[in-house]
């Protein structure tokens, strides 16, 4: 059973894959750049006090994001047999 969401929904240490990636123009480039591309493994690490930002491993880096764009982000999280 696939679970559908937004990298801003997905719970601290679940494995996702990204769907897709939302924002227009310029913005959608710039996630694009930094490795969002459908398809690749994602997994949010920490998330602050406050909710904002959040940060994520994704290609064996930390990127932190506002949640914002977070929620722009569509992930599929990784069942027990995709891990």
């Amino acid at each position: 059973m696939e679970t559908t969401m937004t990298l801003k929904d997905l719970p601290i240490g679940v494995p996702a894959v990204i769907t897709a990636v939302g924002g227009e123009g310029a913005l959608r480039l710039r996630f694009l750049d930094m490795g969002m591309i459908p398809g690749t493994r994602v997994q949010v690490q920490k998330v602050a006090p406050m909710g904002n930002p959040i940060q994520i491993l994704i290609r064996g880096y930390e990127l932190t994001l506002r949640t914002e764009d977070a929620a722009l982000i569509a992930v599929r999280k990784l069942e027990e047999a995709d891990r």
